[in-house]
């Protein structure tokens, strides 16, 4: 199957459709971090940045313990029972109910490590108002409009809070002490975000909470554990990353640091748009793969050629002039090319096929082979240690998922 063949079809059009809701998603959420980004930096400092993003780093441990997974196995799940509604309210209420026990959990853990730890515990405000973040999480339901491939409804709730919240933050961000509000605006969006989508949800798909047993419950933590790995594990490279940096580093190392990788995260936003539109169509429709392939490798070529064409762009409307930044974007603009590795084999091949246990030993072998690099290259080479770390833990798990694959294909002609 050819891209014009594909596109032609019903299903094709399904998937244009979904490209163009969650694109233009996408694009307003690039373009508020454009917008609002400079003015945070210039407002509160680098260090004030660096310290918010260690909260985050942080917090995303706990948010990848309460996603569980589901971002994949929901939505591989609804995406082959859409047509059942009895089924598709199993899905739902199973999914929800172990979600909202693990964000108990979470919130309890965190707690915990806040107040023991006498750092983190003097700025006990910050990490409150960024652990709201873990409430949204919960309550937005992207997994399930993502899986019935009805990804408009997530554009039109998402862009529209986001837009609102995210320019409240010219009105609130006055002074460098006013740096709090940041994560409260940010939470207190993805909050009403998950409120407006939960009603939405209810109101236009009737889907019914059922009742699960504890012993259904388990089982299905059981079934999804070896994703749950698979998601959680990459936090040991990539978010201990931004962690041990600020540790070793100091908070505007890590503030500097963060910037430049919000940047490269909006070129794997828009990467992460044709996966998710496709992802769901590859669990029905196999022999989409290739044309998905082909599509996500030349989108990563011209992005990461367009962001060190324009570098000095990106300094200037950052009010960026540490030495190091250019070869700072460089490395973690690299570590592109290894994402999209992972996420074509991985995500879109191996786990498509239902080989949740072999992605699961090589992101463990992957990410726990760069966590423990991450300490000597960061020690010693401050924050491009920490790219180092980024980009080396990437190409290794990408690219062994492709090594396998190209042995897969050879053995089995597939």
């Amino acid at each position: 199957m050819n891209i014009l063949s594909l596109f032609k079809t019903r299903d094709g059009k399904i998937i244009v459709e979904n490209f163009l809701s969650l694109s233009f998603l996408q694009v307003v959420t690039m373009i508020l971090p454009l917008i609002t980004l400079p003015y945070i930096i210039r407002v509160i400092g680098y260090e004030k940045f660096g310290l918010i993003a260690l909260a985050s780093s942080l917090v995303m441990y706990f948010q990848s313990l309460v996603d569980y997974s589901f971002k994949i196995t929901a939505v591989r799940d609804l995406s082959l029972n859409r047509r059942y509604p009895k089924r598709v309210s199993l899905i739902y209420s199973r999914v929800m109910l172990i979600k909202f026990i693990l964000l108990i959990l979470a919130l309890t853990l965190l707690s915990f490590i806040v107040y023991i730890y006498p750092p983190f515990y003097v700025e006990k405000e910050l990490f409150f108002y960024t652990s709201l973040s873990l409430i949204g999480g919960v309550l937005f339901p992207e997994w399930f409009f993502q899986g019935i491939e009805k990804m408009r409804y997530i554009t039109i709730i998402n862009a529209c809070i986001k837009v609102i919240f995210s320019l409240s933050v010219f009105v609130f961000i006055q002074e460098s002490g006013d740096y709090l509000l940041i994560p409260f605006l940010t939470s207190s969006g993805l909050i009403v975000s998950g409120i407006v989508g939960q009603v939405y949800l209810h109101k236009n798909f009737r889907v019914g909470f059922v009742i699960i047993p504890i012993r259904s419950l388990i089982k299905a933590i059981k079934n999804n554990f070896y994703i749950f790995i698979n998601q959680f594990v990459p936090n040991l490279y990539n978010n201990s990353t931004s962690f041990l940096l600020g540790v070793f580093a100091g908070n505007e190392a890590l503030g500097v640091y963060s910037a430049i990788l919000k940047i490269i995260d909006l070129c794997i936003v828009l990467l992460n748009v044709v996966s998710r539109v496709f992802f769901p169509f590859n669990n029905r429709n196999k022999s989409s793969f290739l044309v998905y392939k082909k599509i996500i490798f030349l989108l990563a070529f011209f992005g990461v050629t367009a962001l060190l064409l324009v570098h000095d762009v990106i300094f200037f409307y950052l009010d960026l002039e540490n030495y190091l930044a250019l070869p700072l974007l460089i490395i973690t603009g690299l570590s592109i090319f290894g994402y999209v590795l992972y996420d074509v084999f991985g995500l879109n091949y191996f786990i498509v096929n239902k080989n949740d246990k072999l992605v699961m030993k090589n992101t463990l072998f992957s990410s726990i082979f760069s966590f423990l690099l991450a300490f000597p290259l960061i020690a010693s080479f401050g924050v491009i240690g920490a790219a180092c770390t980024l980009l080396i833990g990437r190409l290794l798990m990408g690219g062994v998922l492709a090594g396998l694959y190209m042995k897969d294909k050879v053995c089995f002609g597939k």
